[in-house]
């Protein structure tokens, strides 16, 4: 083996165990950044739970009435031709 093929095969051999320590420190470097961001998660939903249950609960909305009243169970409505009759008469065409 020659001194420049000695010379090739080191800087063969270099740059793959560069790619591999590089490799090994961004896996670290990865797992690092996530679990900043994890727990800086679990730190606001904290905060977000303790102020939440800071505050007083909202009143239910109140609900309107309706204007007509509703139909009772003996009532029925208008015969099916009126009822046509009259969407047709309002602009609405079937």
């Amino acid at each position: 083996m020659t001194n420049e093929d000695r010379t090739r095969a080191d800087a063969r051999f270099n740059k793959a165990a560069r790619a591999a320590d590089d490799a090994r420190t961004g896996k670290t470097e990865r797992d690092a950044a996530l679990k900043a961001v994890t727990d800086n998660m679990a730190k606001l939903k904290a905060l977000r739970l303790a102020r939440e249950a800071a505050q007083p609960a909202p009143a239910a909305p109140v609900k309107k009435s309706r204007t007509k009243s509703p139909k009772k169970s003996g009532e029925k409505g208008p015969a099916l031709a009126d009822w046509l009759a009259g969407q047709q008469s309002g602009g609405r065409r079937t």
